[in-house]
Parts: C-alpha cells; structure tokens; sequence
C-alpha cells in the first residue's frame, strides 16, 4: 500500500470521527471506536536490542554491543528477526482481544543519540558516539524492523530528537545549549540519514529543551527541519510525560492545556502521556483548531493503516513459534560474538586448555543474569551465563572452581567472599575474571532502581569491591584474563598493566555467555571495535551540561585516549597493504587485507578522512566507511570502500 493510498483511507475514516473521538486517538493509549470499527491500540512498545516488556523473546546484545560489530547487514538480520517475533506477538495477543501495552507494532527504537559524554547511563542504548557509524547501523535496523514489503512490517521510531545525551537527572528541565554547527555536524546527521535513507515511520521528541525550546514542542525542528527540510511523512511523537514537563520542571508554560496546544501546534501528534486530554478545552478556547487536531489522526492512521491493521497481510500468517525460535538463538549468539572487543592479549587467548587442570572463575558477572541484559529487554527463556558458558565448552577436560569474590558495587559486610576468592585462585591455574556494570548502575532516570538516582556514573572507576578484587587476582600471581560486561568506557589502566587479557562483552544478550566462552576457548574468532572512545580520566572531557563537542569523542579530543574509537584486537594478524584512493564520479578507497596468522579471524576495514584546508573542518580524521571481512589463515583479498559524498562537506560556523 502507497503512503497516498494509506493517507486517503485515514482521512475517510478520520472524516467520520467526533471532535472527541479525534482527540482521543491522539494518546498513546488510543480507546476503541466500536462504530467505526477501530479497535484499542496501545501505541508503546519497545525493540532496543529484541522485542521488550511483553514476556518471552530473543534478547539480542544491547545496541552498543551491536555497534560494535560494525556489521550493518547483521544489524538489518537481527531487525528483522526483532519485526519477526514482535509480529508474532501481535498476531497471537490480537487473537486473545488483549491489545494492551507492550503488544502492538509500533516500536519505539532505535535510539540514535549520540553518546558523547561516558557518564551517561543511557548511553548502551545508542550505536556510540560517530554519527557516521549510528546513521549506518540506524538505518540497518528500519530497514530491518520495517521490512520491504507493501505494508510495513513493524513501524520503527528514531529517538530523541534533538541533542539528547544526559544528564539523566534534570533531563526533564535541563536546556541543552546547542551550536548550529554542532547540530549539523554531530547531532542531527543519523535523524536525517533514517528520514531520507530509511523512511523511518515515527520520531519521539526528547525530554529536553534545545536553545531554550521544549523538542516536543520545538516547531523549527519538527515542521521546518524534520518535514519541510527532510521530507519526514511519518508521525511525530513525544517522550513520555514530556508535555508534562513544560509546565511541571522546565516552566515555559503554565499548565497542561498550555503544554498540549504548543505541542500540537508545532507539530508533535501523538502524546505518550496525558497532557493531550486537555485538548478539549484548548480547542473550545480557540488555542488549537479542530483541524489541527484533525491532521494529526490522520497521520496516526496512516500509519496504521500501512502495518495493515485494517486490512490483511503477508504477515499475519507468523505464527508465536518464530519467538525465540533455534534460528533467532543463534543469530544472537553469532551477534554476541562480533560484539566484543579484545583490548589486550599477550598471547594467552585463545585459551590452550591443554595448559590448564583447574580453572578459577570469579567476578560478580560471572553467575548472573542481570549483566546479560542492559535495559529495555525481553525475557528468555534460556540465560548463558559466562559461567554456564565455559562449563559447556570446558566440559571435564578441565576442573572449574568458582567464587564472585565480591558484591557488584555495596561496599564489603560480614562474610565477604574476596577471601573464598583468593582460594579459588590459589589453587586455580588460570583465571578468569567477569567484572563490571549492569542495568541497576548505569540506565535510565528512575528506570531500573539504579544505585545512582539519576542512571548516570559519576566517574569511570570500576566499583571499590571489585577493585579490590582486582587487586587480589594481580597478587595471585596466575595468569588473569578479565572479561568486563559493562556498556560505556570504565578505567583499565590498572587491568591493562597487570592482566594477561582484556575482553570487553558489553551486556551481549541472553545467549552471551555461550558465546563469550567460545571465544575464550577460539571456537569462535569474530571480534568487533569500540564504537566510543574509552577515556583516560573524567578531567579529559568538559562538563557533563557542556553539549559543546569541544575535546568530546575521537573527532574533537585533544588528549591521547585509554583506548580509541574503532579500536579492537583479533586472533589473526591481519595487515592492510597497497590502499590507494580511485577518483570518479564517486571518490573510492582500495587496500588488500592480508591474515598472516594461523587463526581465522574477522576484521573491519575502517577508513577516515580530513580536511587539510578548512578552518571550519571537524579537527580529528573521521570515520567515512568501513567493512567488516572475514579472512582464513593466509587468505587476502581486495576490497573498494566508496566514501559518501557528504564526508566532503565541511559545516561552517552558521550551520
């Protein structure tokens, strides 16, 4: 079905609505219209890293461990293995008449802020700090989610537009002050690639003001830049309860009705909230018209009607099997495995089991759950733990003691394990040590309980327990090989000096034990790259509230990193000869990839450009294409990158 088609069908239907019917679709919890024959529909669900919020699916990595593949054709396979199970979903709680929340095929992801401050908590939900790199794998995922058929398969959402990266704690009054400049350059380009690239359905305003503006009633961005500049034809929405915040924390209006005329009039149409059920009244004063809101029922039907929801599809035949079907466990796992980044290995990895009798696992992620996860996740049915992972490829060739040695973050009471550590590892010879953060330390404001009211780190230091048990596997004296789950930048100083290995599996899914243990033992070898830059220290980045890019990410730092964006070891040694820049109509790199090793293993081609004339030019090269290969023991092969035409540009300081 055409979008006019869609469009046509939606203005009938909306023609025959009441001033309060209208209204009332305009929420994201839509009441039925029995005499129309318009069901409920509940408008929030969620699809971050695998379907959320609404029982059993495939829990993929998190979106930062999906950055990190740089692999924008897996990214797309695990979108559409999300679309898959979230129709599913929909398909067999239609069939019961439960069309509540978390059950529809409206999905509120991906997130392509860019994460450009590590403190941030949310920042695991973003695809990291290049916009290059978030446009790139933004777009895989629509493209994924919605699929290519006549109705859209799921509806994808770009969030939070605009320039909003934390604080978590005032993001519902916090005004982010922002350059044109540093909006065109860093901020807006993955908005506008998923609009003009990937036709992506829906756009959630964020919580934030932008140069003293509410986003969610911000009408230079929605209409002018969004629509008018862009050629956005989806719906635009809000953040939940950020109409609310206009009047309640950032003050610019003086209560709801307010709030819901400046919204609608901007252009924002559907309200995840209840500020919209003061329309009524604005309308009867005469601060929004019947057909504003009238315009805004259409654009949401229009996309109801393009998934198909009054009409049959190719998809309603997808039966509640496909969820967390063999297929869809796999793809996961194999996601896993591109997702971790070897930072340190002096050889000791893959692990020759032949070497070892005992094992020593220990770390407050190694047994849990919860560091599998991030947030906005599903529920599996099945969770690999790192330690259930190595039991399964250790098996009874190799003995395994184990100890988490120390709580997640609380500071230390009686009976503390750090002492039943330090005998796991006096009688182990190796060890294998699972530290860092999950969902309650680093997340969203008010979200997951997080330890820190507002979901953001204070600094980058590992917890003081685990610390400490640092401390106590350096003093061992065995060999230690440290696997972090963790989804931003901590301080490795410590482990990269005294630590034999450093993995870093960010939160990799439900089946991410499985793979991580795989890779320790080399079944698998397909290792990804940072997609941030790991700081030294907090003092090498500006104020958190500082939304200037100056010395922020790889492009504007000034001070050597702890480790670079786009970083990342193998177990092959895979060298670049012979690269050579093609002119033509579009200007192209080329280099031979070469394994010298004797493992097979993957690797990223990256290439970054710079402007060697331009005042205005971004400081630092910059990432402008890339491409993961695959290459066997003493294979090479010759690829050509083409460079997109607007890694040429360079934005003044105008914008």
């Amino acid at each position: 079905m055409t979008r006019e088609t869609a469009e046509k069908k939606a203005r009938e239907l909306v023609s025959r609505m009441t001033l309060d019917e209208k209204i009332g679709q305009l929420r994201s919890i839509a009441p039925a219209i029995e005499r129309l024959g318009v069901p409920e529909y509940n408008w929030w669900n969620e699809a971050l890293h695998g379907v959320a919020r609404a029982g059993q699916a495939t829990v993929f990595p998190q979106a930062i461990g999906l950055a990190a593949t740089f692999d924008p054709e897996l990214i797309h396979e695990v979108a559409d293995a999300v679309s898959t199970e979230g129709r599913a979903k929909y398909n067999a709680y239609s069939s019961h008449g439960d069309r509540g929340g978390y059950k529809g095929l409206t999905f509120w992801a991906p997130n392509v802020n860019i994460f450009r401050d590590p403190r941030w908590g949310r920042g695991h939900e973003t695809y990291g700090e290049d916009p290059y790199l978030t446009a790139e794998m933004g777009k895989a995922y629509v493209r994924g989610m919605q699929g290519e058929g006549e109705v859209l398969k799921t509806a994808a959402c770009a969030k939070h537009f605009a320039a909003h990266s934390g604080p978590e704690g005032v993001r519902a009054e916090f005004d982010a002050r922002v350059t044109p400049k540093d909006l065109e350059e860093t901020y807006f380009p993955a908005f506008e690639a998923l609009v003009r690239e990937a036709g992506v359905e829906a756009v959630m305003g964020a919580y934030n003001r932008l140069n003293g503006i509410p986003c969610c009633a911000n009408e230079w961005l929605i209409r002018d830049v969004l629509r008018k500049r862009w050629g956005f034809r989806g719906h635009f929405l809000s953040d939940c309860l950020a109409l609310m915040c206009m009047n309640l924390y950032h003050k610019v209006t003086p209560d709801a009705k307010t709030s819901a005329a400046r919204a609608i009039n901007a252009g924002c149409e559907l309200n995840c909230g209840d500020a919209f059920l003061k329309l009524r009244e604005a309308v009867d004063e005469g601060s929004v018209t019947e057909e504003t809101v009238t315009e805004a029922a259409v654009s949401l039907f229009t996309t109801r009607y393009l998934l198909g929801m009054f009409d049959s599809s190719e998809y309603d035949a997808i039966p509640y099997s496909a969820v967390e079907c063999k297929k869809h466990l796999r793809l996961s796992e194999k996601a896993a495995e591109e997702s971790f980044v070897l930072l340190k290995n002096n050889g000791i990895l893959p692990l020759d089991l032949s070497k070892y009798r005992t094992v020593g696992v220990i770390g407050p992620n190694a047994s849990r759950r919860e560091p599998l996860l991030g947030n906005y996740h599903g529920s599996a049915s099945e969770y690999v733990t790192v330690l259930d992972g190595l039991r399964e490829q250790i098996g009874d060739r190799v003995r395994l003691l184990y100890a988490d040695g120390c709580h997640l973050w609380k500071t230390p009471e009686p009976g503390d394990t750090l002492s039943e550590a330090r005998i796991v590892m006096d009688n182990s010879d190796l060890v294998i040590l699972c530290a860092g953060l999950d969902e309650t330390l680093e997340g969203e404001a008010g979200d997951a309980g997080n330890a820190f009211a507002s979901g953001d780190k204070v600094d980058l230091s590992f917890p003081e327990p685990q610390i400490r048990l640092f401390e106590a596997a350096s003093a061992s004296g065995k060999p230690v090989v440290l696997c972090v789950l963790a989804g931003s930048d901590l301080d490795l100083s410590f482990a990269a000096k005294r630590f034999d290995a450093v993995v870093w599996a960010w939160y990799p899914g439900a089946q991410g034990g499985r793979a991580l243990a795989k890779t320790l033992v080399g079944k698998a070898s397909s290792f990804g790259k940072l997609p941030v830059t790991f700081y030294r220290s907090i003092d090498d980045v500006p104020a958190f509230t500082d939304y200037s890019m100056e010395n922020r990410t790889y492009r504007y730092m000034k001070v050597p990193a702890q480790f670079p964006f786009g970083f990342g070891l193998n177990y092959g040694d895979i060298v670049m000869t012979g690269a050579e820049v093609m002119p033509g109509d579009e200007i192209a790199v080329r280099a031979t990839a070469e394994n010298r090793g004797e493992i097979a293993a993957d690797e990223v081609i990256e290439v970054y450009i710079r402007s060697k004339t331009s005042p205005d030019a971004v400081p630092n090269p910059m990432l402008c294409a890339f491409r993961r290969i695959r290459l066997s023991p003493g294979e090479s092969a010759a690829e050509t990158l083409v460079i997109p035409a607007r890694a040429f540009t360079v934005v003044d300081g105008n914008g």
